[in-house]
């Protein structure tokens, strides 16, 4: 069982800057991707970033098509706390961020069905 924790959640105008955290139980030493997701409207959970390590190895990034260019998604050293820096943001990136956690020996997609482990969830709210 991996518990996820975030944090740092709230409201801000469109164009300012915003970074949500999330503490993970996951063993870092383990094959594992982690991700950040975001339901918006009730609607089922969008990948926004993911990566993947191996060995404590960073491997690789990936972002939706939509936060490109504007959301960060990095790992600290002990690759224990996922923090997601989201500049320049829009209405539209509002809704219920969520931290995603999964062993695994591959890259993992932006796809619910990937993770086994979802935080609770943080509530972002971007509006004029």
């Amino acid at each position: 069982q991996v518990q996820l924790s975030e944090s740092g959640g709230g409201f801000v105008q469109p164009g300012e800057s915003l970074t949500i955290s999330c503490v993970s139980s996951i063993r870092p030493r383990a094959n594992h991707c982690l991700g950040w997701f975001r339901t918006v409207r009730g609607q089922g959970r969008e990948g926004v970033a993911t990566l993947y390590t191996e060995n404590g190895r960073l491997i690789r990034t990936d972002y939706a098509d939509s936060v490109k260019g504007r959301f960060s998604f990095s790992l600290d050293a002990a690759n224990k706390r996922l923090s997601l820096q989201m500049d320049n943001l829009k209405p539209e990136d509002s809704g219920t961020y969520y931290c995603a956690a999964a062993y695994r020996n591959w890259v993992c997609g932006p796809y619910e069905r990937e993770f086994d482990y979802f935080g609770q969830g943080i509530e972002v709210a971007v509006s004029s």
